[in-house]
């Protein structure tokens, strides 16, 4: 996990935000993101803030976090006028080691202090071992409407490498009882670049996947935090380091296979069967919406201020047990800032962002490279990555900015 949070402004106790937040509120989309910070095991590529049984010591439990995290939703009206909450996004961790009725707890105080919109999207992740149909039933009950199954691979020794504790074969069961709980939307989080997976096992799993009948599929290449296990058993040569080429390769992959099974990409790491199944969530996340972030170690943003809480739910539980807000600290983002984050945000999505956004020059560019889409460009004045633009996108965000 991250050893330090970053450092910021002070925040008052009882959470006050600036003025200049408050200017536009609920004229821009409200969400709300629960981090729920408890895994039964830790990943060895896994840098998020998280905690086993071992490791969260005394102040905290997982039996007591929701009521903490209840306490948090109801100091939020303190700082926020009513809203209309259009997506809830429940990660972690492990959110479904909370049983489904702690997380409808939870979500039952967002809709009584905000009011969750008619058709809001409720998602929450889960690891394919920790839900069985019954579980789906209560989750369904209490009010979501889509999960989110971290599948990764479907080849055991990848799977191993990775240090999942799932079954290959038991993606596909829980996607099934999904479905058959009434969930209208499931995703599947795909994982590749890991060391020792090969073109045919990334091909597999993408196989795999679309097998499950998903309309949601999110495919990451592996990146190498500082800090973890994965990273110290690269450095000392136990492992071998992603290759950049191979990452490409497989990343050319996913887009072949996933759109000839009519899933489209809509952000540089999502595809989705329909503008419905699209995660909405993320979708406010990179167009720059408001959101509050429930958790230890959780951020939110509001109109150009952004916040984060203590890390530990120890000091989490403790901050709230005293009335006092859990932010650890805060930035007001000027005007630069917020442009430099919607272009790098922005720009990852199929719509990509207005031309006039960026370098002039450096677009001009780009359409010359094959990097944006002239069309768009020329027609639309939007910049909109190319396939190949794509596989180079940090790289021409940082020419672009």
């Amino acid at each position: 996990m991250p050893a330090t949070l970053p450092d910021g402004d002070p925040v008052p106790a009882d959470g006050t935000l600036p003025r200049s937040a408050l200017t536009g509120l609920g004229e821009r989309p409200f969400a709300f993101y629960v981090h729920v910070p408890f895994c039964v095991t830790r990943c060895g590529y896994c840098d998020f803030n998280t905690y086993t049984a071992t490791e969260l010591g005394p102040g905290a439990s997982r039996d007591s976090y929701a009521d903490t995290a209840v306490a948090e939703v109801r100091m939020a009206p303190r700082v926020h006028a009513d809203l209309p909450v259009r997506t809830v996004f429940v990660g972690g961790g492990t959110p479904t080691l909370l049983p489904p009725g702690d997380l409808g707890r939870i979500l039952e105080a967002i809709d009584a202090e905000f009011g969750l919109a008619p058709d809001a999207e409720v998602t929450t992740e889960a690891n394919p071992e920790t839900v069985d149909r019954a579980y789906l039933d209560g989750l369904r009950e209490a009010g979501f409407t889509r999960v989110s199954y971290g599948m990764q691979s479907a080849r055991e020794h990848v799977l191993k490498v990775l240090e999942r504790t799932h079954t290959p074969g038991r993606v596909p069961r829980v996607v099934e009882w999904t479905r058959q709980a009434g969930f209208a939307h499931v995703n599947l989080d795909l994982i590749y670049g890991a060391p020792g997976e090969s073109d045919d096992d990334w091909r597999a799993s993408l196989e795999a996947a679309l097998a499950c009948g998903p309309d949601h599929v999110s495919a990451y290449a592996l990146i190498v935090e500082e800090g973890t296990r994965l990273a110290a058993q690269i450095r000392r040569g136990e492992l071998a380091a992603p290759d950049d080429d191979a990452m490409a390769d497989r990343y050319l992959m996913a887009e072949e296979m996933l759109s000839a099974h009519g899933l489209t990409w809509y952000e540089i790491s999502n595809w989705a069967a329909s503008p419905d199944a699209a995660c909405h969530h993320n979708l406010l996340y990179w167009t720059g919406a408001d959101w509050w972030g429930v958790g230890p170690g959780a951020h939110s943003h509001v109109g150009g201020t952004r916040w984060w809480n203590v890390k530990h739910p120890a000091a989490y539980a403790a901050r709230l047990a005293q009335g006092t807000t859990p932010a650890h600290a805060r930035e007001v983002l000027d005007d630069e800032d917020r442009r430099i984050e919607r272009i790098m945000l922005e720009l990852r999505l199929a719509e990509g962002c207005p031309a006039d956004l960026l370098d002039g020059a450096g677009v001009r560019r780009a359409v010359a490279d094959g990097l944006l889409e002239r069309a768009p460009y020329e027609e639309d004045g939007r910049a909109v990555l190319t396939l190949r633009g794509r596989l180079l996108a940090d790289a021409v965000v940082r020419d672009l900015t």
